[in-house]
Formats: structure tokens, sequence, C-alpha cells
């Protein structure tokens, strides 16, 4: 079973969107099989094998989502992430601007897949092996 401090760990490696799918690996290997990401306070709730289940507390001030989806611009904002141009507390507060509300990754099939606040899937890419 992984722990949170376990988790805390890998994360600290990670310094732009270029590190994760370093990172995803690192996850695959504490045995994470899923995670869900959620922007309103940055909390994660991990899931592994035999129903086991653990989540972070919040990663910082409850902040408002917006209730109009913009896919456009969140997917330009996530591509200037992944290339390292901004930390993950700004892509946080870019995803909020942007409608998205949690994003859930995925191990066994290995994609992150993004969704706004009424639950609609607004954006789901493979993550680099």
């Amino acid at each position: 079973m992984f722990t949170i401090e376990q988790i805390k760990s890998a994360h600290s490696k990670v310094k732009s969107g270029a590190d994760f799918p370093a990172y995803i690996g690192d996850l695959k290997t504490l045995g994470v099989t899923q995670y869900e990401t959620f922007v309103e306070d940055g909390h994660t709730s991990y899931f592994g094998n035999d129903n086991y289940s653990t989540s972070s507390p919040a990663g910082y001030p409850p902040q408002v989502i917006s209730t109009e989806t913009d896919a456009e611009n969140f997917k330009a904002r996530l591509k200037a992430h992944q290339q390292g141009q901004t930390d993950y507390p700004t892509f946080c507060n870019d995803c909020a601007i942007s409608g998205i509300a949690k994003w859930v990754v995925s191990m066994a099939a290995m994609t992150c897949t993004y969704y706004n606040l009424a639950g609609h899937e607004i954006f789901a890419e493979a993550i680099p092996q």
C-alpha cells in the first residue's frame, strides 16, 4: 500500500508539466492505479488494488471554478504547462478560469481526462511513456 508521504516524495520531483510522465511512472511503481485531482482546492484521491484508497488534504485555499467551459483556452494553457512554461499552482488557476473542475489519471489506460463542473469530459490525452 502506498502513502500520501510516498506520493508527496514522487511529486516533489515535478517542476513543470514536462515532468508529468516520469511522475506517473513513479506512481505506478508505488501501486497507484488511478487518481482524481480536484481543482477547487487541489486535493487528490488515489486508488490502488484491492479497493485501497487514500486522499491528500487540500493543497491551497478554495478557488472558484468557472461555470463556463473554455476548452480552447484550456488546451492552450495545458500545452504551455506541458512545455514547462508554468508551474503547478498557475496551471490549477488556469484550469479554474477555463472551467476545468478535475482531472482523472488512469494508469491502466495511460490517459489523463479533464472534466468540467457538470462532469462532462472536456479533453482526454494519452500520457507519454
